[in-house]
């Protein structure tokens, strides 16, 4: 039962502040010079218009440590209405919290958000994952909203200081990754701050916070409780990030990989000691993701976008899963079985993975196909050229550039650049609606199998063999 003693103890929690570590101009490495145009243009306006603003989070922290962010977010004590009347090239998104987006030429966009208050949902409210709370607040109410010590500084232009709430500063000169307030309160309200926080030690080489270690290994099943789509967003920003052969060792040490995908799980913690099927995997998935920095580091910024895109870097996380599990690659499947394969294949993606990360009907037919063309290159690798047939496919050059992915993560030849040359993925053309004219199709919501086709040959060359054509004769 909740008392008034109570209600004063916790009010008084939210109410208690404190001053903030200041760095002035000069005792910090930030300068108006290394500021993108845009998001001064955006702290300016909002100056002019009565209100504050402040770079905030990755901007902030990139700049401390001399790198180029990726974003410039802003945070002001202005209203996402009153952002609106500001600028007017701009539009409102988000559910849970709402901000507004500025629009720029060449698509450039920079994120303005309202400061947001500390709740008592935050501190000792109930035991609820992402407590909905949309009011706003103060610079430090912000600062202990976020996740990381890191990501919790304000950067002012007008003084050219650094604003200090969360311990941040302290902890970007120590290379240390902290999560902001009590980690295992702060992880069971959102458990995407595991994610968050190992991915951030992984970019930047820093040291997970024992106390934040300890309790993202004991919580690390709770990213069951977050919605799919919410997690394959996530787990999108790690392949592209650049580090994520670290980003992997973190995850599968704390428990994080299994949790996101259940399928490794099993394999990760099988104790067959005979094959040791958990260290093969693990080895293989190391090199994938060796190769997958590497190629990252030599790419261009926009090239990352266009070459590698979301389903192909998946598709290669999940390869080591449909080798473990088919063992296409010992049986040099070909014929039926390599048919046989392929659909069971994209049976198990749609049935696990597709279930666990919301992955798009599209996004489940690119990995099937990249994956399951693995038994025809291999096939025609030994025989040191491809067919004219196979070249001619819609997917030749991506599943090649997948193959040589593997072959390279195996000891073979390193990946050339005129292999990062895709052609982006075919668009199914728009179907009208067929009329019914008060008839029920015969096939109601059929669209037919992803893998079947009208052209001899069956799918990547293998010929499927029907009962239903045995016994009948050919007409003349």
């Amino acid at each position: 039962m909740t008392t008034p003693h109570n209600n004063t103890v916790k009010n008084k929690k939210i109410l208690e502040r404190s001053l903030p570590v200041v760095l002035a101009a000069g005792e910090h490495p930030i300068t108006l010079a290394m500021m993108d145009a845009d998001a001064l243009f955006v702290l300016r306006k909002l100056q002019e218009a009565g209100f504050s603003g402040y770079l905030v989070g990755g901007g902030v922290r990139d700049l401390y440590l001399g790198r180029t962010p990726k974003d410039f977010d802003i945070s002001t004590n202005a209203h996402p209405g009153q952002i609106r009347k500001i600028f007017r090239n701009s539009m409102t998104i988000g559910r849970r919290f709402r901000l507004v987006q500025v629009f720029f030429r060449n698509g450039k966009i920079i994120e303005v958000s309202t400061l947001r208050s500390l709740s008592e949902f935050d501190i000792d409210g109930p035991e609820t994952v992402l407590a909905p709370n949309n009011t706003f607040g103060s610079l430090e109410d912000d600062a202990q909203r976020r996740d990381l010590t890191i990501n919790s500084l304000f950067y002012e232009i007008e003084q050219g200081t650094i604003l200090d709430y969360a311990g941040g500063i302290d902890d970007l000169n120590h290379a240390i990754i902290r999560i902001v307030g009590e980690p295992e309160k702060r992880i069971t309200r959102d458990p995407v701050r595991m994610l968050r926080a190992i991915r951030h030690a992984a970019r930047t080489g820093f040291t997970i916070e024992p106390r934040s270690w300890q309790a993202i290994c004991d919580h690390h099943h709770e990213l069951a409780l977050c919605p799919p789509s919410r997690l394959r967003d996530e787990l999108y920003k790690d392949l592209h990030s650049g580090a994520l052969c670290n980003w992997f060792h973190l995850a599968a040490d704390s428990g994080l990989f299994g949790a996101l995908l259940t399928p490794y799980k099993r394999i990760l913690d099988s104790t067959d000691k005979d094959e040791d099927p958990a260290t093969l995997c693990r080895n293989q998935l190391t090199s994938l993701f060796t190769v997958i920095d590497r190629i990252s580091a030599t790419m261009s910024e926009e090239q990352r976008g266009q070459q590698l895109p979301n389903e192909f870097l998946l598709s290669l996380l999940l390869l080591p899963w449909a080798i473990n599990k088919f063992d296409f690659i010992r049986l040099e499947l070909q014929g039926t079985a390599a048919y046989q394969f392929s659909k069971q294949l994209r049976a198990e993606l749609d049935l696990e993975i597709g279930v666990q990360l919301n992955l798009p009907r599209a996004t489940r037919q690119e990995i099937a196909s990249l994956i399951g063309s693995m038994p025809v290159f291999l096939q025609h690798e030994k025989k040191g050229a491809w067919p004219h047939w196979l070249t001619k496919k819609s997917y030749f050059k991506r599943s090649l550039l997948f193959f040589h992915f593997y072959q390279e993560s195996t000891g073979g030849t390193a990946i050339g650049n005129d292999l990062l040359d895709l052609p982006p993925l075919p668009t199914p053309p728009e179907k009208s609606r067929p009329v019914s004219h008060g008839k029920r199709p015969s096939r109601p919501g059929i669209t037919g199998p992803a893998f079947s086709s009208e052209k001899p040959g069956g799918i990547f060359g293998f010929k499927k063999h029907s009962s239903s054509t045995k016994g009948k004769k050919e007409k003349p």
